[in-house]
């Protein structure tokens, strides 16, 4: 199961270079513009590969993830990132696992037990150790949001895990980027206006999020929820923030104080205490036999 761990990982790692692309890439103050051209031309891209429309109940199943895990998700952080310092709102962000955890045994009947509890909290704190700053301010309406976006997220991995759909992950991460961009498209034309004249590099950046940052990374991400323990999966959001200061050094010339990389070494320690929690528990399928499975089911039903 390590090597559907590392895939997984893909995911959140690659969305901690959102951050870097669209402030060097993409036009300024676009954020529901730039959600929204991640996601429809993404679902698109994945429904030519796997043509499959939902069928009975994933009509509005597939409505409900897409604006969980990506059209309500996208909004409520657009609201946060206008609202707070990006620091803030990463830290309310990184709430997602312990949300996850709590809610679990209701939803899905996994119980992640207190090592995981205790992971998500060491978490919260290296998140905050290595994003916040003494001077942020706080806005109610930001954190609202911030908070709102991490819950979003959180169901999203939940009802995911819960509905099992009976599709390839491939499929699945399709029907869900278009209904979640059908919501995006209208809030970006009514808040932001007509998009700009895009410039080569503008391309570049949009080209970078649509295939690497959202088309290959919710595939992989939503394979891993399939295979893996919800807790386990939210816990990986953690990789976000670390791999967006990393970058934010490397690139950017960003100085690193001991507070942060205190925060970073708590970080990666309650990704190692999560894992290994869930290796001594836990047993995954083939994922691989599952979905073929899944595959030849829907081959059927067509």
């Amino acid at each position: 199961m390590l090597r559907f761990l590392v895939l997984t990982a893909v995911a959140p790692a690659t969305w901690g270079s959102t951050y870097l692309v669209t402030t060097e890439l993409l036009p300024p103050d676009r954020p529901l513009l730039a959600a929204a051209v991640r996601a429809l031309p993404a679902g698109l891209l994945l429904l030519a590969l796997s043509p499959v429309r939902p069928r009975g109940v994933w009509w509005w199943r597939s409505a409900v993830l897409g604006t969980l895990n990506i059209g309500g998700f996208f909004a409520l952080l657009f609201v946060a990132a206008y609202r707070l310092p990006g620091g803030v709102a990463a830290l309310v962000g990184a709430v997602q696992p312990l949300i996850v955890a709590s809610l679990a045994p209701r939803l899905t009947g996994e119980r992640p037990g207190r090592t995981v509890l205790c992971a998500g909290a060491l978490g919260l704190a290296g998140v905050a150790l290595l994003v916040l700053r003494p001077d942020a301010t706080l806005n109610p309406v930001g954190l609202v949001a911030a908070f709102g976006g991490a819950l979003s997220m959180a169901l999203g991995i939940l009802f995911t895990k819960r509905w099992a759909a009976p599709v390839p992950p491939l499929t699945l991460t399709a029907w869900q980027l278009l209904a979640g961009g059908a919501l995006l498209l209208p809030l970006a034309l009514l808040t932001e206006g007509a998009p700009p004249a895009l410039t080569a590099e503008n391309l570049a950046g949009y080209s970078y999020l649509t295939i690497i940052g959202t088309a290959l990374a919710y595939t992989l991400w939503f394979r891993g929820l399939r295979a893996l323990p919800a807790s386990r999966i939210a816990t990986l959001g953690l990789l976000s923030p670390l791999i967006a200061t990393t970058l934010g050094w490397l690139v950017l010339n960003q100085a690193l104080a001991t507070a942060q990389l205190v925060g970073a070494g708590l970080v990666i320690s309650a990704l190692v205490l999560a894992q290994i929690r869930h290796r001594r528990r836990t047993q995954a399928p083939d994922v691989d036999d599952q979905l073929a499975r899944d595959a030849g089911a829907v081959a059927g039903d067509r």
